[in-house]
């Protein structure tokens, strides 16, 4: 490569003076959100933070909405690096579940961040709608996926298909598959019904700690997740026929209850 062809690799001198502001900007957002929570998000008060005014600031993020989008996304984006990151640091003999682990990473990551897990799961900040497929609805689509593999990636999907669980009305069923490819609709609606309830079941016991409503627990509350866990994988994972003579008994179940 000729120093020329190099040349033309590097970003502008003005692009990279551009991204460089816009970190900062990003980090001290961050920082404001950390120490004054979600509702208090001001670009007014970003601004003041780095020495800008709030014009300069709008060179970068044209309103309030544009940031919280870049903060959210980040957040999301941060949360499923730790939950891979969860995954990949695990002993190759472990005995833990890798849905599991992938839960824990997301717990410790909330623990860690109380206000950005504010941020895209507590109350809904006023006036803000995230952008129909925008980058938060990416982000939260990859984060979903390493949850998706990891608790469903050793069955097929004729076995997620047959999965026992009650019957899906029709519109439901109906509304399922026609979910993103490259989201929950790469299941089949059965297994689709599975993510939820787990997902439920993970999140809302996250939730309750990073909110202060399992401080009865005392020291014992990430013994009490990982136990629940383990069950809900446990729980889960019985309801996918196993072999092909789960399979069939699945079908001949399916065949038995309709009218």
């Amino acid at each position: 490569m000729t120093s020329d062809e190099a040349a033309t690799d590097v970003p502008p001198l003005r692009r990279r003076r551009r991204a460089v502001a816009v970190q900062e900007i990003v980090t001290a957002a961050e920082r404001h959100l950390t120490e004054h929570g979600p509702a208090a998000m001001s670009l007014r008060a970003v601004a003041r933070s780095l020495g800008m005014t709030v014009q300069a600031l709008y060179h970068y993020f044209p309103s309030r909405d544009h940031l919280v989008t870049t903060l959210i996304a980040k957040a999301y984006d941060d949360l499923a690096d730790a939950v891979q990151g969860a995954v990949d640091a695990a002993p190759d003999r472990t005995t833990v579940p890798r849905a599991v682990l992938a839960a824990e990473g997301y717990r410790r990551w909330a623990m860690l961040n109380p206000e950005r897990f504010q941020l895209i799961y507590g109350t809904p900040l006023r006036h803000y709608e995230a952008p129909a497929e925008g980058p938060t609805t990416q982000a939260v689509r990859r984060m979903s996926a390493i949850f998706m593999r990891e608790l469903f990636g050793e069955f097929s999907t004729e076995q997620l298909a047959a999965a026992d669980t009650p019957e899906l009305s029709p519109s439901f069923r109906a509304h399922l598959e026609h979910l993103p490819s490259d989201g929950l609709g790469a299941l089949p609606p059965p297994a689709v019904s599975l993510f939820l309830d787990a997902w439920g079941r993970m999140h809302g016991l996250v939730a309750l700690e990073v909110f202060g409503h399992t401080t009865f627990i005392g020291a014992h509350q990430a013994e009490v997740f990982h136990v629940a866990m383990r069950n809900m994988c446990r729980d889960v994972h019985r309801r996918i026929p196993a072999d092909r003579a789960g399979l069939r008994e699945a079908g001949d179940a399916r065949q038995a209850s309709r009218p």
